[in-house]
C-alpha cells in the first residue's frame, strides 16, 4: 500500500470515524460493571479511563500526546450556554482542560457575530480524566480536542432525548468528491474560519470535500487555510485541536502544519481512486489496545487520584 494512503487510513483509526460520532446515545445510561481485575497489566487502559465519572482533583495538566495521554484537573463544559449546547450527554465526554473549555466558550460567543448561526452544538471533548475511550475515538485523550457539529444550534433548548437521538447534517456529496450544495452554506465557511483563526487553535480537521469548498470560497485571505487539514470522515463535524497549554510540560505538541494553503496537489490526492475506493489489505490488523504501560507515567496518578 502506498505510504500516503497508509497514513490516511491510519488517520481514520486515530481520529475515529464520522459514523461513530453520529451514533445515538441513551436517555438512561447505565454505569459500567466493575472490573474483575483492574490491576491486570494487560487490561486495556480504555476500560479504566472509561469508568472514571469525575475529574482528577489535581492541578490542570495535559500529559502525553492527543492520541496517547490523559488529563488532570479537567472541568466540564456546562451543558447549556447562551451560544452553545452539549450533545450526547450520556457519553459524559464534555470534559476538557480549562484552556479548551475557555476556547469553546469564546468561540461559541464569536459564532453568531460571524454567521447567522445562533450558536454551536458541541460533541465529544474528553472523558473526565482523558485517556483512551471505549468507543469512537483514539484521540481526544488529553482534553485539547473537541468536535463541533456542522449543524447550527437551534434557537431553543434541545430536550435530553433530542441531544441523544438527533444526528448532525452530512455536508458531503454522495460521491464524496465535493460538498453537498443542498446543505453547505457560506455560514459554514465563516464558522470554520473563525475556529482556524483563533490563536489557540493548532488544527481544524474536516473532510477533504469540505477543505475543497474552503479553498474555493476563501477569497484573498488564505492564511488560515494551512491549519485546516483534510482527514477521512469528518463530514458531519469539524474536529478542533488546540495547542499544549502553559503549565503542562508533559504535553507533547503537534508538529506544525505544512507551509502553504494545502489547496493544490496534496488536496487533489484525496479525490483519487486509490483514496476514495482503496483496495482492502488482507494483512492489515488493528493495533493492540493501549495499556497503562503505554501511557505517560503520570496517568497512573491521574487515574487513582481522589
Amino acid at each position: 500500500m502506498p505510504r500516503p494512503l497508509a497514513l490516511a487510513l491510519a488517520a481514520l483509526t486515530v481520529l475515529g470515524s464520522a459514523a461513530a460520532a453520529q451514533e445515538r446515545g441513551t436517555v438512561t445510561p447505565r454505569p459500567l460493571p466493575p472490573l474483575a481485575n483492574p490491576n491486570d497489566p494487560n487490561l486495556p487502559a480504555k476500560e479504566l479511563f472509561g469508568r472514571a465519572t469525575t475529574g482528577a482533583p489535581m492541578e490542570a495538566r495535559s500529559f502525553g500526546f492527543y492520541s496517547r495521554g490523559c488529563l488532570a484537573g479537567a472541568v466540564a463544559l456546562p451543558v447549556n450556554g447562551e451560544t452553545w449546547q452539549v450533545m450526547r450527554l450520556s457519553r459524559n465526554r464534555m470534559w476538557g482542560h480549562p484552556d479548551m473549555i475557555g476556547f469553546l466558550e469564546r468561540f461559541a460567543r464569536k459564532v453568531p457575530q460571524v454567521s447567522r448561526w445562533p450558536g454551536i452544538l458541541v460533541g465529544d471533548i474528553s472523558q473526565p480524566r482523558g485517556g483512551p475511550m471505549l468507543t469512537g475515538h483514539a484521540s481526544h485523550q488529553i482534553g485539547l480536542d473537541a468536535d463541533i457539529w456542522l449543524t447550527p444550534m437551534p434557537r431553543r433548548e434541545l430536550s435530553r432525548e433530542e441531544r441523544e437521538m438527533t444526528s448532525a447534517v452530512n455536508m458531503v456529496r454522495a460521491d464524496r468528491r465535493d460538498i453537498d450544495p443542498a446543505t453547505w452554506t457560506r455560514d459554514h465557511l465563516q464558522v470554520i474560519r473563525a475556529a482556524a483563526t483563533d490563536p489557540a487553535v493548532e488544527r481544524v480537521l474536516v473532510n477533504a470535500a469540505i477543505k475543497k469548498a474552503l479553498c474555493r470560497e476563501a477569497g484573498s485571505d488564505r492564511s488560515w487555510l494551512s491549519r485546516v487539514r483534510p482527514v477521512p470522515g469528518h463530514n458531519y463535524h469539524m474536529h478542533i485541536r488546540i495547542r499544549c497549554p502553559a503549565g503542562s510540560p508533559g504535553c507533547r505538541p503537534q508538529d506544525p502544519p505544512p507551509t502553504g494553503d494545502g489547496c493544490g496537489a496534496e488536496l487533489d490526492w484525496w479525490f483519487t481512486e486509490e483514496v476514495l475506493n482503496p483496495r482492502p489489505n488482507p494483512n492489515w490488523r488493528p493495533p493492540p489496545p493501549i495499556t497503562m504501560a503505554g501511557l505517560p507515567d503520570a496517568c497512573q496518578q491521574v487515574l487513582v487520584a481522589r
